[in-house]
């Protein structure tokens, strides 16, 4: 069977029907939509029956498809741009073909549609002077390939513009039985100059990097190939959704019925070093670094299938759909990690995480974390903490524009007090710490979120 992984950025106009077109193949059974913290609905229309959701451990498409290949569960995998709505019915069975014959072992497309600029002006050209016995692929930018999953985990997934050039020539290199398949006429968004001039760059970078025979001379000229000099940036202002509500949750042992650091260090043996970083480390920056460096070495797909094996509170994603339909914005606060927080917002649908950014190389875990600008005390803050999960509360109600009095926080722990007394409503939640039951507004003591509904309105 297939896995076919669908990187993502901002693309709700195109997903769903990408995504359909995919369920139609009897070939697949897996469906991994790797999200790169798409700003605008790419998460809540890609949402669909046996179609998993993650957020990339790190930014750019090489990331995302590097993770969807770890998380796969099959041998041969299919990546799709999210971006195309004109592929052919059989665009699986395109790319599939000449693996499952035992043809190949990496397939790479090629199609119709109006001339690549960087394909023609700076790809070819480098490919022909760089890598001769590769100047007959047609199109070797192109993004939708397939191949096996034990020749992906050798190769690298350069984290940029560079991704499909890099993996193509990786490929070359490792003796990978090659074929180039015809998919018709496609269309898709043409690159403004700005763009290609970035693109031009990196591609060329990724080329530069594998031509290691060529004389330094030769790379000097080489390196300045470019179509523009200038680039910009292109930025998404996430907008505003004109609700007037929240529901903030905790994540360890409130959404989840257990703590993801505690799950881990048991499964990984690292348990009684966790016990002792946070007896003796009081210091909430100090405590989370030493933390983080116990995991280094897993990979993304080790930590999710970590957080898969914790139960969740049973009425945690009805309440979450409730609270939806009914105007609230929803989301999670957590002294957790992002790739974490991340996989619980897409699985259920909520619209937000902060938590500590988990650093990643090729998907492998550093050992090395970043507490995000918006848990740091401000002039504004209202309590003494260095870091506190207050500070991020206020930060995510200016971005959506709503009075802290409209925020409804449910939380379990020390860290969850001075959030559960500055919002609107403080729940404490199967909590054993009397300081925070002293302070919320209401307590729970059974595990079930039905009792929030009181508030809804």
């Amino acid at each position: 069977m297939v896995t076919v992984i669908i990187p993502t950025l901002n693309e709700q106009n195109t997903i769903a029907q990408v995504i359909q077109l995919v369920k139609k193949s009897p070939l697949v059974s897996e469906i991994l939509v790797i999200d790169d913290k798409s700003l605008d609905n790419t998460i809540k229309n890609a949402k669909c029956e046996n179609v998993k959701i993650y957020t990339s451990t790190k930014l750019g498409k090489g990331a995302s498809m590097r993770d969807g290949m770890l998380l796969s569960s099959n041998e041969i995998i299919v990546y799709l741009d999210a971006d195309i709505v004109s592929y052919p019915e059989n665009i699986i069975d395109l790319l599939t073909t000449p693996i499952i014959q035992d043809q190949a072992d990496f397939v790479k497309s090629y199609f119709e549609r109006q001339a690549g600029r960087v394909t023609e002006l700076v790809a070819k050209p480098l490919l022909s002077l760089l890598f001769p016995e590769l100047a007959h692929i047609t199109q070797p930018l192109s993004g939708m390939i397939a191949g096996k999953k034990s020749l992906f985990e050798q190769v690298t997934f350069e984290n940029d513009y560079g991704v499909d050039i890099g993996l193509l020539l990786d490929m070359f290199q490792n003796k990978a039985r090659m074929v180039e398949i015809n998919i018709g006429y496609i269309e898709n968004r043409m690159q403004s100059w700005e763009q290609l001039g970035k693109m031009s760059k990196e591609v060329s970078r990724a080329i530069l990097k594998r031509a290691e025979l060529i004389k330094q001379s030769n790379l000097a000229i080489l390196e300045n190939i470019s179509l523009i000099r200038d680039q910009m940036d292109f930025a998404i202002k996430e907008s505003l959704f004109g609700l007037k509500k929240m529901l903030i949750f905790d994540m360890d042992n409130t959404i989840l019925q257990s703590s993801f650091i505690a799950t881990t260090a048991l499964q990984y043996g690292f348990n009684d070093k966790l016990i002792e970083i946070v007896s003796e480390n009081s210091n909430h920056y100090t405590r989370t670094k030493l933390i983080a460096k116990q995991i280094k070495g897993l990979k993304i797909n080790q930590l999710l299938e970590t957080l898969d094996s914790i139960p969740i509170t049973n009425d945690f994603e009805l309440i979450v759909k409730e609270f939806k339909s009914n105007g609230y914005i929803c989301g999670i606060i957590s002294d957790s990690y992002d790739c974490i927080t991340n996989h619980l917002v897409n699985k259920f649908g909520l619209d937000f995480s902060i938590a500590n950014e988990l650093e990643f190389s090729n998907s492998i875990c550093t050992g090395e974390v970043k507490v995000p600008s918006v848990f740091i005390r401000t002039k504004e803050s209202n309590c003494n903490h260095d870091f506190c999960k207050s500070n991020a509360m206020r930060e995510v109600a200016k971005r959506y524009n709503i009075d802290y009095q409209n925020i409804i926080a449910v939380g379990d722990g020390d860290n969850d007090i001075c959030l559960i007394k500055d919002c609107g409503i403080g729940i404490s939640f199967c909590s054993s710490n009397p300081t925070l039951d002293f302070i919320a507004n209401k307590i729970i003591r059974e595990r079930s979120f039905t009792p929030l509904l009181e508030f809804i309105n």
